[in-house]
C-alpha cells in the first residue's frame, strides 16, 4: 500500500502537470483532470468535440509536459494497417527488417480516429489492448509509456466509419470538450494577441514537468492506492446496473469494472489520498461508462444522453458508507 508520503509527492507531480496543462488549454479543467486520470491509471484517452475546441492542443501540450515521445497520426478513409505498424522491407544484405511505424512512441495522437477503415481500426485495436503489433507474424512490443489520445468530431459524419463497440471498450475514458465559457473564450483571444500560436509549440510557455520514468512512477502509485471491499462492491453495483436499466440497452463489460476502479484509484491519487471513497467512484463513472453504453433508441430520440441515464443510474444505486 502506498505511504501518505508517497501519495503527497504523486499527486504534487501530478498537480505541476496539470496546471502546465490549464496554462495553455483554457477553460477545460474538467477535460484536463479526466486526461491525467487516465495518463496515472495507464489508460487510452477518447476525446470527442466539435473541431477547434482545444483536443489536439491538450495532447501536444501533454507531450511537452512530460518530455515524451510524441507522433501524430492523421487518420484517413485510405489509411492500412502497415502506415500506422510498419513493415518489413528487404534489407541490403539480404533477408527482412521490421522498420516501426508511427505507433511506436511513447504519447500517440490519434487525429479523426473515426475516419480510418476496419482493418486500420483492428490493427490499433491490437496496439491498445496488447500493447503491442503483429506485422508477417511476429510481435513487437511498443514502448512501455505507449498511450493513445484520440480525437472524433460528433457533428460530422461523412466519411466516417463508426468505431466498433470493442475498440470503444478499449477507450479507458471518453472524454467530452465543450465550448468554452464567454470569459475564457476572451482570454483566448487575448492570449493570440499576446504571441500565441497554437501550431507553434514555443508560444505555449510549457515546462518539462516529467519524463517517462515520472509517468511510471505515478502509475505505480495508483496502482498501489488502497480500495476496501466496500468500494469494490459498489464498483460491481454500478457496473451491473447499466446491464439492468431500462434506459440502457446495453450495459457495460467488467473491463468497464476494472477501469471505473483503476479510474478511482488514480482519482484519489491525484487528491493526495491513500484510499478511495464512493465520491471518486461517482466523480468518474460518466468519464468510463459513457462510451460503453447504449441508450434506448427512443429515449435518445427524446434526447436523453448517455450521461443523463448514468446520472440516474447512479442515484438509483446505494452509496457505501
Amino acid at each position: 500500500m502506498i505511504t501518505e508520503d508517497e501519495a503527497r509527492a504523486a499527486a504534487d507531480a501530478a498537480g505541476a502537470l496539470a496546471s502546465e496543462l490549464r496554462g495553455v488549454v483554457l477553460g477545460q479543467d474538467a477535460a484536463i483532470r479526466d486526461a491525467v486520470v487516465a495518463l496515472a491509471a495507464r489508460g487510452h484517452v477518447l476525446l470527442e468535440g466539435v473541431p477547434g475546441t482545444a483536443k489536439t492542443l491538450l495532447v501536444r501540450t501533454l507531450a511537452l509536459a512530460l518530455g515524451l515521445d510524441f507522433r501524430r497520426i492523421q487518420f484517413t478513409p485510405d489509411l492500412m494497417p502497415s502506415d500506422i505498424t510498419g513493415v518489413s522491407v528487404l534489407a541490403p544484405s539480404g533477408g527482412f527488417t521490421f522498420r516501426p511505424g508511427p505507433l511506436f512512441a511513447d504519447l500517440i495522437l490519434g487525429d479523426e480516429i473515426n475516419r480510418a477503415p476496419a482493418k486500420t481500426q483492428a490493427a490499433l485495436l491490437e496496439a491498445m489492448q496488447e500493447r503491442s503489433v503483429t506485422v508477417d507474424g511476429t510481435s513487437h512490443p511498443l514502448p512501455p509509456s505507449f498511450t493513445v489520445f484520440a480525437t472524433q468530431n460528433p457533428v460530422e459524419f461523412e466519411g466516417t466509419y463508426p468505431l466498433p463497440e470493442a475498440e470503444l471498450d478499449r477507450f479507458f475514458v471518453k472524454v467530452i470538450v465543450d465550448y468554452p465559457a464567454e470569459e475564457t473564450e476572451r482570454g483566448i483571444l487575448t492570449r493570440v494577441l499576446g504571441g500565441f500560436e497554437s501550431d507553434i509549440p514555443s508560444t505555449y510557455g510549457v515546462s518539462r514537468v516529467m519524463d517517462a520514468a515520472g509517468v511510471a512512477a505515478l502509475r505505480e502509485s495508483a496502482r498501489r492506492v488502497r480500495a476496501e471491499p466496500p468500494i469494490v462492491a459498489y464498483v460491481t453495483a454500478v457496473v451491473r446496473a447499466t446491464r439492468s436499466a431500462p434506459a440502457l440497452t446495453l450495459g457495460a463489460s467488467p473491463r468497464a469494472g476494472v477501469a471505473l476502479l483503476k479510474a478511482a484509484q488514480a482519482a484519489a491519487l491525484l487528491d493526495g489520498r491513500t484510499f478511495v471513497v464512493p465520491d471518486d467512484v461517482k466523480a468518474l463513472a460518466p468519464a468510463v461508462l459513457r462510451h460503453r453504453v447504449t441508450v434506448a433508441p427512443e429515449l435518445e430520440l427524446e434526447g436523453v444522453t448517455a450521461d443523463a441515464a448514468l446520472g440516474a443510474l447512479l442515484d438509483s444505486v446505494e452509496v457505501p458508507r
